[in-house]
């Protein structure tokens, strides 16, 4: 479903994520956190798209609450919510997103791809953790959470051929896909979501 070109290895769990809890859960409650900046960006640069006002606005807090849900993980733990760290996964994607000129329609759709790619690897990601992770309530916890992502995921993409009609969004899909998965090659090592 999700068509990345390069899966997640499940030693990315075992040798990295299991020794960094307290790590990995900070970075994830800052995903949410960026998430839900994303879609409070996304309803201010384009509020004439009603449905992408909506859908955005229901987003943004969707993803507050993960972000809460991740935060209790945390404290459950005994753990401090860290600082912020960049995430040099997604500001490589960043690049990737044409919104030079004046094209409002490539660049919304290439935003909205953006996002989706976001929430597919994330999805993938949650989707590893939930079938490796030691932990049975961090288990659990993933599981439900990749439903979450996945549910993004596909809403990006029906919004992207929705509200850009003069863009070849299954070729741009592709693209994002094939320079995605270029990115990813270099990450998978790190106490990070998408590390």
């Amino acid at each position: 479903m999700l068509r990345l070109k390069m899966k997640t290895d499940p030693f990315w769990v075992k040798n990295v994520v299991e020794n960094n809890i307290s790590e990995i859960l900070t970075d994830h409650a800052y995903c949410e956190q960026k998430a839900a900046s994303t879609a409070i960006s996304l309803i201010v640069q384009y509020p004439e798209h009603e449905e992408l006002v909506e859908k955005m606005t229901d987003l943004a807090q969707e993803e507050m609450g993960h972000f809460k849900m991740v935060f209790r993980e945390i404290q459950k733990r005994g753990f401090k919510l860290g600082r912020e760290r960049k995430d040099s996964y997604v500001n490589e994607l960043v690049k990737f997103i044409r919104v030079k000129g004046k094209n409002r329609e490539q660049a919304l759709a290439d935003k909205l791809l953006f996002a989706a790619m976001i929430e597919a690897r994330s999805c993938e990601r949650f989707k590893v953790l939930s079938e490796h992770i030691d932990d049975k309530d961090l288990a659990a916890f993933y599981h439900k959470l990749m439903i979450s992502e996945a549910r993004h995921y596909t809403m990006f993409l029906k919004l992207a051929r929705q509200l850009c009609p003069h863009v070849d969004v299954n070729q741009r899909w592709e693209e994002f896909l094939a320079y995605e998965g270029e990115v990813v090659s270099n990450y998978g090592k790190k106490e990070e979501i998408h590390g």
